[in-house]
């Protein structure tokens, strides 16, 4: 299941929130939003609109990339098919999780706040209080309720996080990055010995691969809480990815001679950090990611940008 989430922080698109004050511009994401294209003249046909209006505000929402349009052969002439860029739009003040210092900037990011997934069962999500959706159904992934969640959990696939790149805003040559998180592998109920192989992905870049011992069920998360069963993932390993000029490291040791130089920061309003288990994985063990509320750290996903 593949799911795209489109979050912006309204005092940096501003464009976005102005385009989303129309109710026709509204409507036109409305009727997108299941992923099937849609040429001008059926979108101002369901509208009732004159196709000249549908025209106009498909050109705004195609100028700040909310839609997509492409040129089709037509029985006369051609015609523009749309289709939408995003299934989710979510606003969210992201200075409000940032925390600056002279040398560094950390910003930190709840779990449930992915941008995009594509995840396989058996997978879940958990908030403090109970089960998110339905157990094992990837659709459960885009379940509004999924931002309060502190623990998920997937076979294959990958949840895609997008942070802010503060480094345009200060104008500042980053050092390092540092991705902090705490995982394990995933098995029906428990095993230590369940080796995974996570991958670390920044900006489309392959930064390497820690491999899991196992899922990790011999005690209670320090965190975790009470109402989550004892035969269940209870904690993980805290994790420090870190890429910098002399290579990437987990913990301090070297994986990569992926710098950052490769990731072209520069190039890039956001940086895009995305972790799971590929499908063609030496140790497929599937992948548990604690936020808050669970696990032996109540953390979010943390990001350090090192100055």
């Amino acid at each position: 299941m593949t799911g795209t989430v489109l979050v912006i922080d309204p005092s940096e698109r501003q464009d976005i929130i102005k385009a989303l004050a129309s109710e026709v511009r509204i409507s036109i994401l409305k009727i997108l939003r299941s992923g099937e294209a849609k040429n001008v003249n059926q979108i101002a046909e369901e509208l009732a609109l004159p196709q000249s209006t549908v025209s106009a505000n498909i050109q705004i929402l195609e100028s700040i990339g909310l839609i997509t349009t492409e040129s089709q052969k037509a029985r006369k002439g051609s015609q523009k098919v749309c289709r939408s860029a995003f299934k989710e739009i979510l606003v969210a003040f992201q200075d409000s999780a940032a925390a600056h210092r002279d040398d560094m900037i950390e910003v930190s990011m709840p779990l449930g706040l992915y941008t995009q997934f594509e995840v396989t069962g058996p997978c879940g999500l958990c908030s403090r209080d109970g089960v998110i959706g339905l157990l094992d159904v990837p659709d459960t992934f885009l379940d509004p309720d999924r931002m309060k969640a502190g623990l998920l959990w997937f076979t294959q696939g990958f949840v895609e996080y997008q942070f802010p790149n503060n480094t345009l805003v200060r104008k500042a040559k980053p050092r390092a990055l540092e991705f902090s998180m705490e995982l394990s592998s995933e098995v029906p109920g428990t095993a230590a010995d369940w080796p995974s192989d996570i991958f670390l992905q920044v900006n489309g870049v392959d930064i390497g691969i820690w491999t899991s011992p196992g899922d990790f069920g011999d005690k209670r998360g320090v965190y975790t809480p009470d109402w989550w069963k004892l035969s269940g993932s209870q904690y993980g390993k805290l994790k420090n990815w870190r890429i910098g000029q002399d290579g990437s490291f987990i913990d301090g040791i070297k994986i990569s001679d992926i710098t950052l130089d490769d990731l072209h920061l520069e190039q890039h309003r956001s940086i895009r950090m995305r972790v799971g288990v590929k499908p063609d994985a030496e140790h497929p063990g599937g992948i548990n990611i604690f936020g808050r509320g669970f696990g032996n750290y109540d953390q979010d996903i943390t990001l350090r940008i090192q100055l």
